[in-house]
C-alpha cells in the first residue's frame, strides 16, 4: 500500500484528470432514477458492457417499478439470463420495486439508508445512484477504485470502507462529484489489475507505484 498523497499532490492529480475529461459519465445505460438502480444491482460481479447489453430491451418494456412487477421474475430472467447470479438478482429486483411501490409511492428514495433498506442494494450501489442522479459527491468504491487509491496513493486503506473515507478525507472539495468516475475509469482503461497502461499514463510522475510497466 502507497503512502497517503500530500493535498498539492492530489489537487494536481484531479486536475490532469479533469483538462482530459472535464465532465465524466457512468457507462451503464439507463433512463431514470429506477433503471439506474437496477443496473447497478446488476452490475456485481459482471461488467457495465454485459449489463448493458441485457438491459437494452427490458427497459424499453420495464423502467418503472409497476412495469418491472408486471413483468415478473420469470419474464425478467428471461432478459438478464446472461448476466451472472441472475436468479438471485432477478429475485432481489422483483422485491425491491415491490418495496419501491408499497413503501415509496414508485419512487426511488435519495437518501443512502433508503437506498440501503433495498433489496440486493448495498452501499457501493447507493453511492453509485446518489452520485450519478442525485448529483451528490458520494464514492462508490469498486475493485478498480480501491485498486487506484492504494497503488497510487490518492486513498490508500486496507478495505473498501477505509478507501472510501480516504478520498472523502483528501480529495479536494471542488472534485468529490467527478472523483468516482475518474477513478474508476482511470482503473478500468489504464491502471489496469495486471498490465497497467504506465508509459500513457497522464500522472504517472505523480504516481507511487512501485512495478511500473515501462
Amino acid at each position: 500500500m502507497a503512502r497517503q498523497l500530500d493535498y498539492h499532490t492530489i489537487r494536481e492529480i484531479f486536475s490532469r484528470f479533469r483538462e482530459a475529461s472535464a465532465t465524466p459519465e457512468g457507462e451503464l445505460h439507463h433512463v431514470n432514477a429506477f433503471t439506474l438502480v437496477v443496473a447497478v444491482a446488476l452490475s456485481a460481479q459482471a461488467t457495465d458492457a454485459g449489463v448493458n447489453r441485457a438491459t437494452k430491451e427490458l427497459f424499453e418494456i420495464a423502467d418503472t417499478p409497476e412495469k418491472m412487477l408486471a413483468l415478473g421474475e420469470e419474464g425478467l430472467i428471461a432478459h438478464i439470463k446472461s448476466i451472472g447470479l441472475y436468479r438471485n438478482k432477478a429475485k432481489n429486483v422483483i422485491k425491491l420495486s415491490r418495496l419501491l411501490v408499497e413503501e415509496y409511492g414508485g419512487e426511488v428514495p435519495n437518501s443512502r439508508a433508503a437506498l440501503q433498506s433495498l433489496p440486493g442494494v448495498g452501499r457501493k450501489t447507493a453511492n453509485v445512484v446518489l452520485n450519478m442522479w442525485w448529483r451528490h459527491p458520494a464514492q462508490a468504491v469498486d475493485t478498480h477504485i480501491f485498486r487506484v487509491g492504494n497503488r497510487t496513493g490518492i486513498a490508500p486503506g486496507k478495505d473498501v470502507d477505509a478507501v472510501e473515507r480516504a478520498i472523502e478525507d483528501h480529495v479536494p472539495a471542488d472534485f468529490q462529484l467527478h472523483a468516482h468516475h475518474w477513478l474508476i475509469l482511470h482503473g478500468r482503461y489504464h491502471c489496469k489489475a495486471r498490465k497497467p497502461a504506465c508509459p500513457t499514463c497522464i500522472i504517472r510522475d505523480l504516481c507511487q507505484y512501485e512495478d511500473k510497466t515501462q
